[in-house]
């Protein structure tokens, strides 16, 4: 009984804070304070708590409630449900969205699919053949066996074309080739973090997918060496030769080097 009490409170005092912050007055980039009786500031940090409490029941519960021979995940607003063939996808698109309608949510009108799996085995036509989730495109793909190293057709993530736009406008926003003042160790220590995240996070999976944007950081280094020193000003072969000496001598400057994923500098 006394532990039934406990957690009773502790529910209610969790309940009764987030309510705080929700009424809480918002303050804008300006210093103008607006007062607020309901909902939450985009980019709140409540909010996304709020949002997976809320899906915990609308859709985690539900799923498990209703369908418990399909496997699903979900992060945030996004997820995947596994089905075994295009009629179940189509029951089960109609049954969650009648759902969501419940719960005062909608399905994203363009972003919701049907996708068919193709691989070597799967070789069915149908429009949607891949699909992209957490900053990974699942698609058809040869797939090295490694029992007996032959090829195979498999349906693999890789990291997606628009999650490589991103890293590449990232490092085009630290405007590295003008950063003449600085030296090759400074600059260093401003991207190796991003490399390292990168490399870890999508590199998990077809790592070779990452070479064109590790290529763009190796362009944008033989631009930087280009502008800062003379004998390179016009000499874009003698900059990236000068890469490639210092990758074999000083191989763990930047991390793509030191992890052996140099990517090429022409």
């Amino acid at each position: 009984m006394l532990r039934a009490v406990r957690k009773h409170i502790t529910c209610n005092w969790a309940v009764l804070y987030i309510e705080r912050w929700l009424k809480a007055p918002m303050m804008k980039e300006d210093g103008a304070i607006i007062e607020r009786s309901r909902g939450t500031p985009q980019g709140g940090v409540v909010s996304p708590i709020l949002a997976n409490l809320f899906l915990h029941y609308a859709f985690d519960l539900w799923m498990t409630r209703t369908h418990p021979d399909l496997p699903w995940c979900r992060y945030a607003d996004d997820g995947l449900v596994h089905c075994r063939t295009e009629l179940e996808a189509e029951t089960l698109k109609v049954e969650l969205q009648a759902r969501l309608t419940e719960c005062h949510l909608e399905m994203h009108p363009t972003k919701t699919k049907i996708v068919y799996c193709r691989d070597g085995k799967r070789k069915g036509n149908y429009p949607n053949v891949s699909f992209d989730f957490l900053g990974f495109c699942f698609r058809s793909r040869r797939v090295l066996n490694s029992r007996d190293g032959s090829l195979f057709g498999g349906f693999n993530p890789a990291v997606s074309p628009s999650a490589m736009k991103a890293m590449r406008e990232t490092i085009r926003d630290l405007n590295l080739r003008r950063q003449t003042h600085l030296s090759l160790q400074a600059i260093a220590s401003k991207l190796n973090p991003l490399l390292s995240g990168w490399i870890n996070y999508y590199g998990r999976y077809a790592p070779s997918a990452l070479y064109p944007v590790l290529r763009h950081v190796n362009l944008t280094l033989v631009a930087w060496a280009m502008r800062k020193f003379k004998r390179f000003k016009h000499n874009k072969t003698g900059a990236s030769q000068f890469f490639l000496r210092l990758v074999k001598e000083s191989a763990g400057l930047f991390v793509h080097w030191r992890l052996d994923k140099i990517g090429a500098f022409a």
